[in-house]
């Protein structure tokens, strides 16, 4: 089983994009981020057409999550649960198997930005990547497979920062981001990536204003987090920079990682 996530910044913009990426590398499953589209705009259709099943919440502009899968999903839900907020940035849902027989759990998170360590939008993120944490406990005590996948705008460690130095203290990079990711990952959530990559600086993210990717200047703050169950099946976990490369690409790229 192959799992992606991938932020396209645009799924109208980039719809095309997607479905090359989708019939070149076949993934069981691809998460999307920030969508930036209503729910009657998704899609569906076009997914359909090239094999793929959907489920998505969206909102105009802003935001908006997705779970594109081979097979049906069931058990959709679209709101981060006891989270009080309208913004689209949470969905999970329940894969089979080929046999029907095994069901994991996939979650695909938008995490807010948070802007500035001294701003309101920062307060935002802390709190819902509480609500998260809370709504993780209870999914990783009722489903032992469990992937959640996303932007996290937040990188794990310096070995994920193109420079840290010039980072530290600032947003995605900052001590109090990491250690709200570290207390949702100790509740029994694994950085897959790193599993299989214990010393790689690459990236996931590079910023369009400063020519970041030309410079390979980035930030990995896309990630795949496996329950214990699933990281044992995990056999490989990478990141693809081949559609960072595309005419008018999204800042992020997608990565993905294989189970048994």
């Amino acid at each position: 089983m192959k799992i992606a996530s991938w932020n396209v910044n645009s799924l109208r913009v980039r719809l095309n994009q997607v479905l090359d990426w989708l019939g070149n590398e076949q993934p069981d499953i691809l998460c999307l981020q920030e969508l930036k589209m209503p729910d009657a705009e998704f899609p569906h259709a076009a997914f359909l057409d090239n094999g793929y099943h959907s489920v998505a919440t969206g909102e105009k502009t802003y935001n908006g999550v997705a779970i594109v899968s081979k097979t049906p999903l069931q058990n959709v839900i679209t709101d981060l649960p006891s989270a009080e907020d309208s913004q689209r940035r949470f969905i999970a849902a329940d894969y089979h198997d080929d046999n029907n027989s095994e069901v994991c759990r996939i979650v695909n998170v938008y995490v807010p930005n948070g802007q500035a360590l001294d701003s309101e939008k920062f307060i935002y993120k802390r709190q819902w990547l509480g609500t998260l944490h809370t709504a993780m406990r209870e999914y990783l005590e009722q489903n032992a497979n469990l992937v959640v996948v996303g932007d996290f705008n937040i990188a794990p460690s310096d070995l994920d920062v193109h420079d840290p130095q010039r980072w530290r203290g600032k947003i995605h990079c900052s001590d109090g981001e990491r250690m709200i990711l570290q207390k949702l990952m100790s509740l029994g959530l694994y950085d897959t990536f790193r599993q299989f990559h214990l010393s790689s600086d690459k990236f996931s993210w590079w910023d369009y204003r400063t020519d970041g990717y030309s410079r390979n200047e980035g930030l990995r703050i896309d990630l795949i987090l496996s329950s214990s169950s699933m990281l044992d099946r995990a056999r490989s976990c990478d990141i693809d920079e081949t559609p960072r490369r595309w005419p008018r690409p999204s800042d992020h790229t997608p990565v993905w990682a294989v189970y048994d």
